[in-house]
């Protein structure tokens, strides 16, 4: 058995000087299991002072409109979201990458999946809270398309610190120029 430094160490392509980073290709994105616990636990608490219990994991994952997802590779949990879906949005509760994988594509990939369902479910935009003091995550998230909405004042219970609430918003197709831009390929074959 590895140890877990060992387990993300070799997730770490091997860099030269001047190349870019690239999360290895076997990464993919699944619905989070209960034997994820463990290494969701460990990323989890190497990611937050003020870290979630397993208790609250599953307390959330038990809700009808709770999901979580991670993304793994090689049998090992880079990175893993929770989120709410509403009639409108998807409200993001928590996400996290390992610190030993960061910067490589998983969080950028988690978002994209999550762009895919707020498409694919018919919502008009993401929601998410920031600490005010984590500006990593502010800038990741901006970088992916979200933009901070609103000041959420005394919002964490854990620490009395403010929030940003962060959004995205889906296209709106209904604003094309040209509504012959999105053609159903498919009818054509009707």
């Amino acid at each position: 058995m590895l140890s877990i430094s060992n387990r993300y160490s070799q997730l770490q392509p091997k860099v030269m000087f001047g190349e870019k980073k690239k999360f290895p290709s076997g990464v993919h994105i699944r619905w989070m299991i209960r034997r994820d616990m463990p290494e969701v636990m460990r990323t989890e608490r190497a990611s937050f002072e003020h870290a979630w219990t397993e208790d609250d994991f599953l307390r959330c994952l038990r809700q009808r409109n709770c999901i979580g997802m991670v993304a793994e590779e090689n049998d090992v949990v880079a990175g893993f979201m929770i989120y709410e879906l509403h009639k409108t949005r998807l409200n993001v509760l928590n996400f996290a990458v390992h610190p030993g994988v960061r910067r490589m594509g998983v969080g950028g990939m988690l978002v994209a999946k999550l762009i895919y369902k707020l498409v694919s479910h018919h919502r008009q935009k993401i929601t998410l809270a920031v600490r005010e003091r984590n500006l990593a995550a502010q800038m990741f998230f901006r970088s992916q398309g979200f933009i901070a909405t609103k000041l959420l004042r005394n919002y964490y219970e854990d620490s009395g610190e403010d929030a940003y609430l962060m959004e995205y918003r889906a296209p709106d197709y209904s604003e094309l120029d040209d509504p012959r831009a999105l053609v159903n390929r498919i009818s054509k074959y009707v």
